[in-house]
């Protein structure tokens, strides 16, 4: 035995062997590997080829991997892609295909009309727990194009089936249910302590999670994600119920504070 190496711990034995079995079973290993190319319902491709502008391909990036590419503007260890799943392109998760007709538009949130580089900076006060992109900046320009891109078959007649997320009952979630939902189901790729494994699997609490004013700071649309997508090994066993219960757990765990200063957005 060399005596040099540390041995490492049951804990880290067990966290490396769970990280794996999640990175197995295509999780969040496909939404993060930009040589991935995953097909959507209408034929599209995620990934921009060779043939598409730098900018196109420079605005995926930063979707998919925002505190790498965008990080004077975010303030925790998530991407779009964590949310907008397989790089914005996957139905029933708030897909980014054919959004960006529906810009301008009034937001309830923001009590005003916004543009699709408002609601971009939306998101980055709130899910990035960050600062607004300026609209002049590079990266708001990549990102802008990157939309396009995905909106470029839009037909307004006839509006992308996938768009939003899945519809629930509306139910009340029990977070002593939530927990035990969430040490069966969820600990083994997102921590014990929510905290995730950056940037493969996204925190769900804490200093390195989304803000209290992100929309998934709420449990009936957590709940809608959750039901669809999660567990990342057998996505949709939950029940209505389950999600709800599991999105009232993690509703009750600490995470970084909106800046009211941002509340334009």
């Amino acid at each position: 035995m060399d005596l040099k190496k540390p041995v490492p711990t049951l804990a880290t034995a067990t966290l490396l062997v769970a990280t794996a079995l999640c990175l197995l079973a295509g999780g969040y290993s496909n939404a993060h590997n930009p040589a991935t190319t995953p097909s959507t319902a209408n034929g599209q491709a995620s990934d921009p080829s060779a043939q598409q502008p730098a900018l196109v391909q420079q605005g995926k990036l930063i979707f998919d991997k925002t505190p790498v590419y965008a990080a004077a503007y975010v303030g925790n260890k998530l991407s779009c892609n964590d949310c907008h799943l397989q790089s914005g392109t996957a139905p029933h998760v708030s897909p980014m295909i054919d959004i960006a007709g529906l810009f301008p538009s009034f937001s309830k949130r923001a009590g005003h009309v916004i543009t699709l580089q408002n609601r971009i900076q939306e998101c980055f006060v709130r899910s990035e727990n960050g600062k607004p992109l300026p609209v002049d900046s590079p990266q708001m320009k990549a990102m802008v194009a990157y939309i396009d891109w995905l909106s470029r078959d839009e037909d307004k007649a006839k509006p992308y089936p996938g768009r939003g997320f899945l519809n629930l009952p509306a139910l009340t979630g029990d977070p002593g249910r939530g927990k035990l939902i969430y040490d069966s189901q969820c600990a083994a790729c997102h921590g014990v302590d929510g905290a995730g494994v950056p940037p493969i699997l996204p925190p769900v609490w804490g200093k390195n999670s989304y803000n209290d004013g992100a929309g998934m700071n709420n449990p009936a649309k957590m709940a809608r994600f959750v039901a669809y997508t999660m567990p990342q090994t057998h996505p949709g066993i939950l029940t209505p119920q389950e999600a709800y219960d599991v999105s009232a757990y993690i509703h009750t765990k600490p995470r970084p504070k909106f800046n009211p200063a941002y509340k334009v957005y």
